[in-house]
Protein backbone atom coordinates (compact mmCIF):
# COMPACT_ATOMS: atom_id res chain seq x y z
CA UNK A 1 0.00 0.00 0.00
CA UNK A 2 1.61 3.22 -0.91
CA UNK A 3 1.65 5.90 1.62
CA UNK A 4 1.51 9.70 1.01
CA UNK A 5 1.75 11.60 3.78
CA UNK A 6 2.34 15.32 3.49
CA UNK A 7 3.86 15.04 0.29
CA UNK A 8 2.72 17.74 -2.78
CA UNK A 9 0.91 15.67 -5.34
CA UNK A 10 -0.66 18.80 -7.28
CA UNK A 11 -1.34 18.47 -10.86
CA UNK A 12 -0.76 14.73 -10.80
CA UNK A 13 -2.62 13.10 -13.45
CA UNK A 14 -4.49 9.59 -12.93
CA UNK A 15 -5.53 7.86 -15.99
CA UNK A 16 -7.05 4.21 -15.39
CA UNK A 17 -5.57 4.22 -12.15
CA UNK A 18 -6.94 1.64 -9.56
CA UNK A 19 -7.70 3.99 -6.23
CA UNK A 20 -10.29 1.46 -4.65
CA UNK A 21 -10.04 0.81 -0.63
CA UNK A 22 -7.46 4.46 -0.74
CA UNK A 23 -7.85 6.89 2.12
CA UNK A 24 -7.88 10.48 2.08
CA UNK A 25 -7.33 12.78 5.03
CA UNK A 26 -7.22 15.80 5.52
CA UNK A 27 -6.50 16.13 1.21
CA UNK A 28 -6.94 19.20 -0.71
CA UNK A 29 -8.91 18.47 -3.89
CA UNK A 30 -8.99 22.05 -4.72
CA UNK A 31 -9.91 22.86 -8.53
CA UNK A 32 -9.16 18.83 -9.33
CA UNK A 33 -11.62 17.60 -12.29
CA UNK A 34 -12.41 14.18 -12.02
CA UNK A 35 -13.91 12.78 -15.54
CA UNK A 36 -15.14 8.95 -15.78
CA UNK A 37 -14.61 7.80 -12.48
CA UNK A 38 -16.47 5.21 -10.65
CA UNK A 39 -17.42 5.85 -7.08
CA UNK A 40 -19.61 3.39 -5.88
CA UNK A 41 -20.01 2.96 -1.49
CA UNK A 42 -17.48 5.74 -0.68
CA UNK A 43 -17.87 7.57 2.14
CA UNK A 44 -17.02 11.08 2.85
CA UNK A 45 -17.38 12.94 6.16
CA UNK A 46 -15.78 16.36 7.67
CA UNK A 47 -15.96 17.11 3.97
CA UNK A 48 -16.51 20.78 2.47
CA UNK A 49 -17.67 20.98 -0.83
CA UNK A 50 -18.75 24.68 -2.09
CA UNK A 51 -18.85 25.70 -5.77
CA UNK A 52 -18.99 22.20 -6.55
CA UNK A 53 -20.32 20.89 -10.09
CA UNK A 54 -21.27 17.38 -10.47
CA UNK A 55 -22.65 15.74 -13.23
CA UNK A 56 -23.49 12.07 -13.63
CA UNK A 57 -25.67 9.07 -12.54
CA UNK A 58 -26.67 9.27 -9.02
CA UNK A 59 -28.25 6.49 -7.03
CA UNK A 60 -28.76 6.60 -3.11
CA UNK A 61 -26.38 9.62 -2.51
CA UNK A 62 -26.84 10.65 0.98
CA UNK A 63 -25.87 14.15 1.92
CA UNK A 64 -26.42 15.05 5.96
CA UNK A 65 -28.68 12.05 6.20
CA UNK A 66 -30.97 12.63 3.31
CA UNK A 67 -31.02 10.68 0.36
CA UNK A 68 -30.75 13.83 -2.95
CA UNK A 69 -30.95 11.55 -5.62
CA UNK A 70 -34.72 11.10 -6.01
CA UNK A 71 -34.91 15.25 -4.97
CA UNK A 72 -32.68 15.86 -8.18
CA UNK A 73 -33.78 13.58 -10.64
CA UNK A 74 -37.68 15.50 -9.42
CA UNK A 75 -36.14 18.38 -10.20
CA UNK A 76 -34.62 17.23 -13.65
CA UNK A 77 -38.13 16.12 -14.68
CA UNK A 78 -40.24 19.26 -13.27
CA UNK A 79 -37.15 21.63 -15.74
CA UNK A 80 -37.51 19.11 -18.68
CA UNK A 81 -40.63 17.35 -18.63
CA UNK A 82 -40.04 15.11 -21.45
CA UNK A 83 -37.49 13.76 -19.61
CA UNK A 84 -39.38 11.82 -17.67
CA UNK A 85 -40.32 10.40 -20.92
CA UNK A 86 -36.91 8.82 -21.42
CA UNK A 87 -37.91 6.19 -19.24
CA UNK A 88 -41.21 4.36 -20.96
CA UNK A 89 -42.77 1.24 -20.32
CA UNK A 90 -44.37 -0.01 -23.27
CA UNK A 91 -44.12 0.27 -27.20
CA UNK A 92 -46.62 3.66 -27.05
CA UNK A 93 -43.92 4.91 -24.87
CA UNK A 94 -41.19 4.18 -27.04
CA UNK A 95 -42.65 5.41 -30.06
CA UNK A 96 -43.04 8.47 -28.43
CA UNK A 97 -39.63 8.98 -26.87
CA UNK A 98 -37.83 8.54 -30.06
CA UNK A 99 -39.94 11.13 -31.85
CA UNK A 100 -38.64 13.44 -29.06
CA UNK A 101 -35.02 12.30 -29.86
CA UNK A 102 -35.25 13.11 -33.63
CA UNK A 103 -37.10 16.25 -32.97
CA UNK A 104 -34.96 17.73 -30.01
CA UNK A 105 -31.76 16.28 -32.20
CA UNK A 106 -32.80 17.98 -35.12
CA UNK A 107 -33.11 21.17 -33.62
CA UNK A 108 -29.73 20.61 -32.31
CA UNK A 109 -28.11 19.89 -35.34
CA UNK A 110 -29.41 23.22 -36.85
CA UNK A 111 -28.05 25.14 -34.07
CA UNK A 112 -24.73 23.45 -34.93
CA UNK A 113 -25.34 24.73 -38.71
CA UNK A 114 -24.96 28.30 -37.95
CA UNK A 115 -21.04 27.82 -36.60
CA UNK A 116 -18.20 27.30 -38.60
CA UNK A 117 -17.80 24.07 -39.38
CA UNK A 118 -13.86 24.15 -37.98
CA UNK A 119 -15.23 24.77 -34.69
CA UNK A 120 -17.83 21.33 -34.78
CA UNK A 121 -14.11 19.95 -34.46
CA UNK A 122 -13.31 22.02 -31.47
CA UNK A 123 -13.34 20.11 -27.82
CA UNK A 124 -14.77 22.36 -24.87
CA UNK A 125 -12.98 21.51 -21.71
CA UNK A 126 -11.66 18.09 -22.73
CA UNK A 127 -14.92 16.81 -24.00
CA UNK A 128 -16.07 15.71 -27.35
CA UNK A 129 -16.65 17.46 -29.96
CA UNK A 130 -19.67 18.08 -31.79
CA UNK A 131 -18.80 16.08 -34.75
CA UNK A 132 -17.43 12.87 -32.00
CA UNK A 133 -20.26 13.18 -30.14
CA UNK A 134 -22.22 12.18 -33.36
CA UNK A 135 -19.66 9.48 -33.84
CA UNK A 136 -19.80 8.51 -30.94
CA UNK A 137 -24.17 8.54 -30.79
CA UNK A 138 -23.43 6.06 -34.15
CA UNK A 139 -21.51 3.78 -32.47
CA UNK A 140 -24.07 3.24 -29.13
CA UNK A 141 -27.16 2.38 -31.60
CA UNK A 142 -24.82 -0.45 -33.86
CA UNK A 143 -24.07 -1.59 -30.21
CA UNK A 144 -27.21 -1.98 -28.32
CA UNK A 145 -29.60 -2.14 -31.54
CA UNK A 146 -27.71 -3.39 -34.75
CA UNK A 147 -25.19 -5.76 -32.89
CA UNK A 148 -27.33 -6.65 -29.33
CA UNK A 149 -31.11 -6.46 -30.59
CA UNK A 150 -30.57 -7.32 -34.59
CA UNK A 151 -27.79 -9.91 -33.96
CA UNK A 152 -24.96 -8.46 -36.60
CA UNK A 153 -21.52 -9.23 -34.33
CA UNK A 154 -20.10 -6.52 -36.69
CA UNK A 155 -22.06 -3.61 -37.51
CA UNK A 156 -19.11 -0.95 -37.46
CA UNK A 157 -18.77 2.11 -39.31
CA UNK A 158 -15.28 3.55 -39.98
CA UNK A 159 -16.29 6.80 -38.60
CA UNK A 160 -18.31 4.96 -35.12
CA UNK A 161 -16.04 6.38 -31.96
CA UNK A 162 -16.56 4.41 -28.84
CA UNK A 163 -16.14 5.93 -25.16
CA UNK A 164 -12.87 6.99 -23.87
CA UNK A 165 -12.45 4.19 -21.46
CA UNK A 166 -12.93 1.25 -23.59
CA UNK A 167 -9.98 -0.78 -24.25
CA UNK A 168 -9.09 -0.87 -28.20
CA UNK A 169 -11.12 -4.11 -29.37
CA UNK A 170 -10.42 -6.09 -33.21
CA UNK A 171 -12.78 -4.51 -35.28
CA UNK A 172 -14.41 -1.89 -33.39
CA UNK A 173 -12.93 1.72 -35.01
CA UNK A 174 -11.74 4.02 -32.93
CA UNK A 175 -10.03 6.72 -35.07
CA UNK A 176 -9.46 10.07 -32.98
CA UNK A 177 -7.63 11.67 -35.51
CA UNK A 178 -10.32 11.95 -38.85
CA UNK A 179 -12.43 15.15 -39.26
CA UNK A 180 -15.04 14.14 -40.98
CA UNK A 181 -17.81 17.09 -42.02
CA UNK A 182 -21.12 16.91 -40.52
CA UNK A 183 -23.03 15.70 -43.64
CA UNK A 184 -20.63 12.66 -43.85
CA UNK A 185 -20.72 12.12 -39.93
CA UNK A 186 -25.07 13.04 -40.09
CA UNK A 187 -25.45 10.49 -43.10
CA UNK A 188 -23.93 7.50 -40.84
CA UNK A 189 -25.88 9.46 -37.84
CA UNK A 190 -29.42 9.34 -40.17
CA UNK A 191 -28.71 5.69 -41.01
CA UNK A 192 -28.41 4.24 -37.48
CA UNK A 193 -31.42 6.60 -36.79
CA UNK A 194 -33.38 4.99 -39.01
CA UNK A 195 -32.70 1.44 -37.52
CA UNK A 196 -33.64 2.24 -34.60
CA UNK A 197 -36.81 4.02 -35.78
CA UNK A 198 -37.50 0.49 -37.73
CA UNK A 199 -37.25 -1.38 -34.25
CA UNK A 200 -38.97 0.81 -31.98
CA UNK A 201 -42.15 1.18 -34.99
CA UNK A 202 -42.70 -2.53 -35.17
CA UNK A 203 -42.67 -3.15 -31.23
CA UNK A 204 -45.27 -4.94 -29.38
CA UNK A 205 -45.74 -5.99 -25.57
CA UNK A 206 -44.13 -9.57 -26.22
CA UNK A 207 -41.17 -8.27 -28.28
CA UNK A 208 -40.47 -5.16 -26.14
CA UNK A 209 -40.28 -8.01 -22.73
CA UNK A 210 -38.26 -10.81 -25.09
CA UNK A 211 -34.47 -10.94 -24.73
CA UNK A 212 -32.19 -11.21 -26.98
CA UNK A 213 -29.61 -14.25 -28.97
CA UNK A 214 -26.06 -13.50 -27.52
CA UNK A 215 -24.23 -12.36 -30.39
CA UNK A 216 -20.91 -14.14 -30.76
CA UNK A 217 -17.51 -12.77 -30.83
CA UNK A 218 -15.28 -10.44 -28.61
CA UNK A 219 -17.03 -7.31 -28.82
CA UNK A 220 -19.07 -4.93 -27.41
CA UNK A 221 -22.12 -5.54 -25.84
CA UNK A 222 -20.56 -8.98 -24.34
CA UNK A 223 -21.60 -12.00 -25.99
CA UNK A 224 -24.80 -12.61 -23.71
CA UNK A 225 -28.41 -12.11 -23.31
CA UNK A 226 -30.32 -8.86 -22.98
CA UNK A 227 -33.33 -7.41 -22.31
CA UNK A 228 -34.96 -5.77 -25.35
CA UNK A 229 -36.36 -3.36 -23.31
CA UNK A 230 -32.84 -2.49 -21.40
CA UNK A 231 -31.15 -1.95 -24.72
CA UNK A 232 -33.61 0.65 -26.15
CA UNK A 233 -33.39 2.06 -22.57
CA UNK A 234 -29.60 2.24 -22.81
CA UNK A 235 -30.02 4.05 -26.48
CA UNK A 236 -32.62 6.74 -25.15
CA UNK A 237 -30.08 7.81 -22.31
CA UNK A 238 -27.26 8.15 -24.31
CA UNK A 239 -29.35 10.10 -26.74
CA UNK A 240 -31.11 12.19 -24.06
CA UNK A 241 -27.76 12.95 -22.19
CA UNK A 242 -25.31 13.38 -25.07
CA UNK A 243 -27.90 15.70 -26.60
CA UNK A 244 -27.54 17.92 -23.47
CA UNK A 245 -23.69 17.86 -23.34
CA UNK A 246 -23.49 19.10 -26.64
CA UNK A 247 -25.84 22.08 -26.47
CA UNK A 248 -24.18 22.87 -23.00
CA UNK A 249 -20.66 23.17 -25.69
CA UNK A 250 -22.80 24.80 -28.06
CA UNK A 251 -23.26 27.45 -26.25
CA UNK A 252 -19.62 27.87 -25.20
CA UNK A 253 -18.92 27.99 -28.74
CA UNK A 254 -21.19 30.35 -29.88
CA UNK A 255 -19.59 32.64 -27.24
CA UNK A 256 -16.32 32.26 -27.87
CA UNK A 257 -17.54 33.41 -31.48
CA UNK A 258 -19.87 36.77 -30.11
CA UNK A 259 -17.46 37.91 -28.33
Amino acid sequence: MADFNGDDLSRSRFVRALLTDSEFVDTDFSRSWFRGVEMHDVVMRGVELCDVRIDGEFERLVLNGVDVAPLVEAELDRREPERAKMRPVDPAGFREAWQIVERRWASTVERARGLDPQLLHESVDGEWSFIETLRHLAFATDAWVSRAILGNPTPWHPLELPWDGMPDTPGIPRDRAVRPSLDEVLAVRHDRMAVVRSVIESLTDESLAARTEPVAGDSWPPSRSFEVRQCLLIVLNEEWHHRQFAERDLAVLEARVSR
